[in-house]
């Protein structure tokens, strides 16, 4: 039973748990768990959590892939009035650590394929998290380990937490972490304001039901997860993880499971394209079809279309600091093509609710019709970077409005242009890339080079005309290539592992000068078809 509960990010989910207990909430492979299941486990994680500490805890670390733990974990962090911080045993464990470590976290949630690495992430101190261990004993770790540590049967023992903490608009509902142009992970907290403004807003475009059946086909430290989880867990509705092989040729499983919303970055439909699998009809059950995380070109919406000839094809668009998109455009098989520059979709009309402008590089408001950086400001905004006062002074600013109000904006660092009733896009303003959907730093690659060797790095996306697949890398003054490929698969994602790495004995520079990225540009382009110079970063 649920007591009363103020409009957060679990109140969709209370709701459902009340009204249909028996429905499933959650599938992973052959195993689903029911709307009152998933509740009952994540409310003794809960009471777990609270015990282990003697307090409500701030913030939860959820350290697993695709596992019970790592998906039920978000929801028992929030039942402890906790914000939920995702980690992936998949990043290098250096990575993790530093995102750990900042986060200072109470507790940490360890499924057992994470468990190997928690002694690295986590060094021994005297302000050690507590541990939670939901698919493992605990008797290996709790030797070791300085802070309480509670396993399987621990937890299992545990009466589910029934009085819910208070929790307001203002308070925490997750922290990520993005890649940070000074080398290191940046946190971007979102409240339980911000995410419902999101969910209400999107609920009402999408009409979401408990008979939907969502996929899920992101990971948790990428902020997209989210709408696979909480917009189905609002509604009711049934939520699928997807293993990445399955991305691959996704068809069976969209059958078997009768999914009828589908979420994912566009590379996932470009893939399929490009091995000549995504023909028409193949996706009968989808009513949605949904992309977010890069740019969406227009032959791969035309495909898809015609691949899920029963669904609405939309293209979603936003930053992580304005909570998961703010923006989307209905594909329209007709005058779709028309309304694409540079043969990519529009990023759409900005949500209602949400105030947006364009801005020069002096942060003047640009004519209508002309390029501009994006600013977005409303109930969807962070509220600023994670503990970095100075960064978020350089993201959001204050603008006073033509109607005399004065408000935050946050500069997406998007170029766009309005085009009638929608907006298009023209890149980035930064040195900031997506590739496969990941936000992309290129100056954390920089540093990463230039920490293991390079005197010069310079990071650029590969193609450089079109979208990207890859990073390059060109350097002067290195050690070794080999060396340089090495640290940077220890320290990076593999996402962001550059693809090839080239050396120069002098950079060019431009007038200023700096490192002219143009002409390296164009110098690559030159370059690339002599593999004398080029070292595969495998």
């Amino acid at each position: 039973m649920t007591l009363d509960h103020g409009r957060d990010l679990l109140t969709g989910f209370l709701a459902a748990a009340d009204r249909f207990p028996g429905r499933p909430a959650l599938t992973i492979g052959r195993r689903t768990y029911s709307y009152g299941e998933v509740s009952d486990i994540a409310r003794r994680w809960a009471a777990g959590m609270v015990d282990a500490i003697d307090r409500r805890p701030r913030r939860v670390g959820v350290f697993g892939y695709r596992s019970e733990t790592s998906y039920i974990g978000t929801l028992a962090a929030l039942f402890a009035g906790a914000a939920f911080v995702p980690l992936n045993p998949r990043f290098p464990v250096e990575r993790t650590r530093k995102m750990a470590e900042r986060a200072d976290l109470d507790v940490v949630l360890v499924d057992e394929n994470a468990l190997p690495q928690l002694a690295t992430v986590f060094p021994d101190s005297p302000t050690s998290p507590a541990i939670l261990l939901p698919q493992t004993s605990g008797r290996d770790a709790r030797p070791h380990w300085p802070g309480p540590v509670l396993g399987r049967d621990d937890l299992d023992a545990r009466s589910p937490l029934i009085t819910l903490p208070d929790t307001g608009p203002e308070d925490l509902a997750y922290l990520l972490f993005t890649s940070g142009s000074t080398g290191e992970p940046k946190g971007v907290p979102i409240t339980h304001g911000n995410v419902r403004a999101f969910l209400d807003t999107n609920q009402a475009r999408y009409r979401l039901t408990p008979a939907d059946r969502l996929s899920q086909t992101f990971d948790q430290t990428f902020d997209l997860s989210v709408f696979d989880l909480f917009m189905a867990w609002d509604n009711g509705a049934g939520v699928y993880s997807m293993d990445p092989i399955e991305l691959l040729a996704p068809f069976r499983f969209l059958e078997k499971n009768q999914i009828s919303v589908w979420f994912s970055v566009p590379s996932v439909a470009a893939l399929l394209l490009k091995r000549g699998v995504l023909t028409p009809g193949r996706m009968p059950t989808l009513r949605w079809s949904l992309f977010c995380g890069e740019v969406l070109p227009r032959a791969v919406a035309q495909a898809w279309q015609a691949a899920a000839p029963h669904s609405i094809l939309e293209n979603l668009y936003g930053p992580t600091e304005l909570t998961i998109a703010c923006a989307a455009y209905r594909w329209d098989a007709r005058t779709g093509a028309a309304s694409c520059e540079r043969d990519v979709v529009p990023i759409g009309e900005i949500y209602q609710g949400l105030s947006h402008i364009l801005i020069d590089e002096q942060l003047n408001p640009v004519p209508n019709g002309e390029v501009g950086e994006l600013c977005v400001a409303g109930p969807q905004a962070s509220p600023g970077y994670w503990r970095a006062p100075e960064l978020t002074a350089q993201r959001f600013f204050s603008h006073t409005d033509a109607d005399g109000v004065t408000r935050r904006y946050y500069r997406t660092g998007d170029l766009v242009r309005r085009r009638r009733d929608h907006y298009v896009y023209h890149g980035r303003n930064d040195h900031q890339v997506k590739i496969g959907g990941y936000r992309i730093e290129l100056g954390e690659i920089e540093a990463v080079l230039r920490r293991a060797g390079a005197v010069e790095a310079v990071a650029l996306p590969w193609p450089t005309q079109g979208t990207p697949q890859s990073v390059t890398a060109v350097v002067s003054g290195a050690a070794g290539l080999a060396e340089l490929s090495a640290a940077a698969r220890q320290a990076l994602p593999t996402y962001m592992v550059p693809g090839a790495i080239h050396t120069l004995d002098i950079m060019p520079l431009n007038t200023n000068g700096k490192i002219d990225r143009r002409a390296l540009a164009q110098w690559l382009d030159e370059m690339n078809n002599d593999d004398a110079t080029v070292a595969v970063a495998s």
